[in-house]
């Protein structure tokens, strides 16, 4: 899968999980938006309650959505045989996808309304969707291969060194900035640092990178250096830095990501349970939708 190819298979997850999200939203929001005494009297009531025709629908489509998504990831990634089957980390946006609109549908199917054990699974989900987006961020902090594969240190050092020469070689970019790159964005200051001192470093050089490339930028477009080959100077900067950076986080960011699989597992696992018992009972009940 190509740059534009991946980013149309990012984007249509994109427009996809908005779109539902919205429409569900404009469509029920005079009924979502009724107290709960006056709801039964709303002409959308049959339809939306959590047994309903849509809301009902909606709770099974997003626990669906869930289990396959967990389910289809972890396949994948425990199963050697299915390695050349795409790429891992496609699989992983793809069911970050699943296991983010699922929880909004089941969201709707409650209909803003939980109480009771349910009230343990949903804030369970809700755990394990903000924690998601807290390991995702960290996972991309440890450099892979293309099919998912952590780099060692050896191998990033070693791709360090070639951004370097290609620097120096190719574009003939100074020794003051090569050194000033060095110096400034060492990867030995970030060795020292504990892993949850470096997570709030990361979240802090993402925002100011921008800063630190514009100023590089205008140093080395000063010496004459314009255009395209300009550009792509920045780029491999911006490649070298970031590199540096992970290599010196790199043993932290595996133990924040060890700690995150400790936190994230039990919410994945207590929501699972309770969900399972929930369908389980509205099906001897008699709940059972259109089937």
């Amino acid at each position: 899968m190509n740059k534009n190819l991946h980013a149309i298979y990012v984007g249509l997850f994109f427009l996809v999980g908005v779109s539902i999200t919205v429409l569900l939203a404009v469509d029920g929001f005079k009924y979502y938006n009724l107290p709960i005494e006056q709801r039964f009297f709303s002409s959308q009531h049959t339809i939306l309650k959590p047994s309903g025709f849509i809301g009902h629908g909606l709770g099974i489509f997003g626990t669906l959505m869930m289990i396959f998504g967990v389910a289809i990831y972890m396949i994948r990634k425990r199963t050697p045989k299915l390695l050349n089957f795409g790429y891992l980390k496609y699989w992983l946006e793809f069911h970050i996808f699943l296991c983010t609109l699922g929880p909004i549908l089941v969201l709707y199917h409650t209909a803003f309304k939980f109480g009771g054990l349910v009230s343990v699974s949903f804030w369970s989900m809700v755990a394990v969707v903000l924690s998601g987006v807290v390991g995702r961020f960290i996972y991309l902090q440890i450099p892979r291969t293309i099919q998912g594969q952590e780099v060692n240190i050896n191998e990033l050092s070693e791709i360090s060194d070639d951004l370097t020469y290609k620097l120096k070689k190719q574009y003939n970019v100074d020794d003051s900035i090569i050194n000033q790159i060095e110096n400034i964005f060492s990867s030995n200051k970030y060795s020292a640092k504990s892993a949850g001192y470096n997570f709030l470093i990361v979240i802090k050089e993402y925002f100011g990178l921008k800063v630190n490339l514009a100023k590089l930028k205008k140093q080395i477009s000063s010496k004459g250096t314009k255009g395209k080959q300009l550009k792509e100077i920045i780029k491999i900067i911006k490649s070298k830095i970031i590199l540096n950076r992970r290599i010196g986080m790199l043993r932290s960011m595996q133990k924040l990501f060890r700690y995150w699989h400790i936190i994230h597992l039990p919410f994945a696992i207590t929501m699972l349970v309770i969900m399972l018992v929930h369908v389980a009972v509205t099906i001897i009940l008699g709940y059972k939708w259109i089937f």
